[in-house]
């Protein structure tokens, strides 16, 4: 079987827009999705952590993390929407397919995320009543854990997206009947596993600086002086350990697991070098906010350098995914050139709305950071 004969056919409807509009929305809702997404992504698994095991400051910041954890959770998922949808309007001739051949795995991403909602739930409304619970810290546990199996199964997604190689193989060993059971993933792929991690490391990353940012603005009436002064170096070394992870892991899926084809894109393409040359560096600029705010107890400027810096490092790998992605598909079908047949009313229902919904994250966001700093002058 030829692998082009199972990707999905073009739309006789065409793109409802062009191809850069689907693209730059793609990219722009990644980047906001993957912020809190990776505060969730790896957070719960030190708040699950200092929760069983963690005494004082430990203690402290798992309670700190927790308090934050539903609104992040709510914040990211939506956000995880933009993406999702973008994927689905230009990509779909290989999204479906991946989904269809992973269906029960890509299913139970919903049935997994409601659990591990609620056991943020649990775990938070706990530390709210000040009473710790077994059943409180298992609730951290089975959510850290979800959100991790969770993101195992998104890299499976979205990397046999592109592995259309992959699918005869996947199709053979699941068909009955000539037709899929869903029953499989995409672990054959070299790329899935350095994919994966990779991401984990990024949140680690996040997950530090955000940490910093909440020390600094959020809820500081709760805070200390000697807390913030221990967030700042527990963050910096939290930091280190994420981007040796990421280097690590980075250097793996880039160097060990990449196709030639991408590779031998990639080195004839000047600019792509430049922005993937900057998206391994940029975790210095992080970096270095984190040492230099370590020094002391960290306050607002050093935590939004740091907050600016990360977001940097999550747009920079955004945009060179973005890159990968549709070169591994480029050797298939040039998605680039579909027809495009505009669809006005959703385009600008979608970007009132976009603007409108962001505006409300804002909002929030600021109301938030303003109780924080009245709460300081008390």
């Amino acid at each position: 079987m030829n692998p082009q004969d199972l990707i999905g056919p073009s739309s006789p409807l065409g793109n409802p827009a062009p191809f850069w509009f689907i693209t730059f929305f793609k990219v722009l809702g990644f980047i906001l999705h993957m912020i809190p997404m990776n505060v969730w992504y790896a957070g719960m698994a030190l708040v699950a952590i200092y929760a069983t095991f963690g005494k004082g400051h430990y203690e402290e910041l798992a309670h700190r993390l927790a308090k934050s954890m539903p609104v992040i959770v709510a914040i990211g998922v939506n956000l995880g929407i933009v993406p999702l949808l973008f994927t689905q309007v230009s990509y779909y001739q290989f999204y479906y397919p991946a989904g269809v051949l992973i269906g029960w795995a890509w299913f139970s991403v919903i049935i997994l995320l409601v659990i591990a909602y609620y056991g943020v739930y649990v775990y938070t409304l706990s530390v709210r009543r000040n009473v710790k619970t077994r059943l409180a810290i298992i609730s951290a546990w089975v959510s850290s854990i979800l959100f991790i199996v969770i993101g195992f199964l998104f890299a499976n997604n979205f990397s046999l997206m592109t592995n259309v190689a992959g699918w005869i193989g996947i199709f053979n060993k699941t068909a009955v009947g000539g037709a899929p059971t869903g029953l499989a993933l995409n672990t054959s792929d070299p790329t899935l596993i350095p994919r994966w991690l990779m991401m984990f490391g990024i949140a680690i990353m996040t997950t530090s600086v955000y940490i910093v940012v909440d020390a600094a603005y959020f809820r500081k009436r709760e805070t200390t002086e000697e807390y913030r002064s221990w967030a700042g170096k527990f963050a910096f070394v939290i930091f280190n350990i994420g981007l040796v992870w990421f280097v690590a892991t980075g250097s793996w899926y880039i160097f060990g697991a990449l196709d030639p084809f991408t590779v031998g894109k990639l080195k004839s393409d000047g600019l792509m070098q430049v922005i993937f040359a900057a998206t391994a560096l940029s975790p210095g600029l992080s970096w270095l906010a984190l040492l230099l705010g370590g020094r002391r107890h960290v306050n607002h400027r050093t935590a939004l350098a740091a907050a600016g810096a990360q977001f940097v490092v999550i747009s920079l790998n955004a945009v060179s995914r973005q890159w990968v992605q549709n070169t591994e598909i480029s050797k298939y079908r040039d998605i680039a050139a579909e027809p495009v047949k505009i669809q006005w009313s959703p385009m600008i229902l979608f970007l009132v709305l976009f603007v409108v919904g962001l505006a409300i994250v804002g909002w929030m966001i600021s109301k938030i950071v303003e109780v924080g700093r009245e709460e300081a002058k008390v």
